[in-house]
């Protein structure tokens, strides 16, 4: 489940789907993002990432998104132009992860701290897989 952001924000995202849906610890993780960047994101645009189990946090880390693009050899790149966009990429799992339901929280903003996008998504890791 998604919560996606505000026509406001400078990226607003139609649609973002999983696959495997549910997914499933030790698995790759694909994730389709489909947007539209109503401005260039630059170098220096950074994500506040916070993943929570129930009311505990368990991770609050900030990250650069240009950085963390180049990192993971994502298909899109810095600085990224405006217009449509869909982004695929890959992750795989860590098979360490409990079966629980966790929330992510995301808020990104551009180089100059205006609001780029947010977005709040459960992961349900209890669902077994069909």
């Amino acid at each position: 489940m998604f919560q996606l952001g505000l026509p406001t924000d400078i990226v607003e995202i139609q649609s973002i789907n999983v696959s495997p849906d549910p997914p499933e610890p030790g698995k790759s993780l694909t994730i389709t993002a489909i947007g539209t960047a109503k401005e260039t994101i630059e170098d220096g645009a950074y994500a506040d990432v916070t993943v929570k189990l129930g009311l505990v946090k368990l991770l609050s880390k900030r990250f650069d998104i240009c950085e963390e693009a180049e990192k993971a050899n994502a298909e899109i790149q810095c600085p990224v132009e405006q217009g449509y966009h869909k982004v695929v990429q890959t992750v795989d799992l860590p098979k360490e992860i409990p079966r629980a339901k966790f929330v992510v929280d995301v808020r990104a903003y551009s180089v100059d701290d205006e609001d780029l996008l947010c977005a709040k998504i459960k992961v349900d890791f209890m669902k077994k897989p069909f």
